[in-house]
């Protein structure tokens, strides 16, 4: 008979062997862990959330996205521009120091084998308020050899001055510096494609351009 087994109980009551019973302990261990892990959780959304309001109310520490405020970071690739649109430009830069058409005094020769091109043109230009200087052909440096509209050949010290102004007059023409021009008068060479001056209209509205240039339109307000 075991020692545990009470004196008055025998038969099949009665308890053998060398291993005691044992009690299952209560399952709040594991419980205890689901909750550690439930409060880190709500712990963790609670200040993920709160640093991404403080990244709102302070601007996102100086960083900024090309598409938050509308503006690229990145360099465009230059385009070949038209004679037209290079004409436009080089009028643009020159705000401020383009003397006026009145200040420029015009040579007009004909390089072609159209006669009469020269005096019809010189004549308009003296309309629109250039002073007229030679009228007449080519030198056989240029005759019957300019294929483009006209060449507007000047002094260096012309290039961002009076040429840009009498381009204005002919936008389509090819321009030209000469280093050891003196002076300061243009030649206006007239070529093969030549038909007419640029509109009275569409002149007037360069040289306003020339005076008072507009921002570019890829100029963004705010970048």
């Amino acid at each position: 008979m075991s020692m545990l087994t009470p004196p008055d109980m025998g038969g099949k009551y009665r308890i053998t062997g060398d291993k005691y019973p044992r009690m299952r302990p209560h399952r709040r261990r594991g419980r205890l862990v689901v909750v550690v892990v439930a409060c880190g959780a709500v712990l963790g959304v609670a200040g993920w959330g709160t640093l991404q309001l403080i990244d709102v109310f302070t601007g996102g520490g100086g960083t900024a996205t090309a598409a938050g405020v509308g503006c690229s970071t990145k360099a465009t690739k230059a385009t070949k521009a038209s004679p037209a649109a290079s004409a436009s430009a080089a009028v643009a830069g020159v705000a401020g120091a383009a003397p006026k058409p009145a200040q420029i005094t015009v040579n007009v020769f004909n390089a072609t084998t159209r006669s009469g091109l020269a005096k019809t043109t010189a004549d308009e230009l003296k309309k629109r308020g250039f002073k007229i200087g030679e009228v007449g052909n080519a030198t056989k440096q240029y005759d019957k050899k300019v294929t483009g509209t006209g060449i507007l050949l000047g002094p260096a010290a012309s290039l961002n001055t009076s040429l840009p102004v009498l381009a204005t007059q002919l936008t389509t023409a090819e321009r030209r510096t000469d280093a050891a021009r003196a002076g300061t008068t243009i030649d206006l060479i007239i070529g093969n494609q030549f038909k007419a001056l640029t509109s009275p209209t569409a002149s007037v509205k360069a040289l306003s351009a020339l005076a008072a240039p507009q921002p570019t339109a890829s100029t963004k307000k705010g970048c």
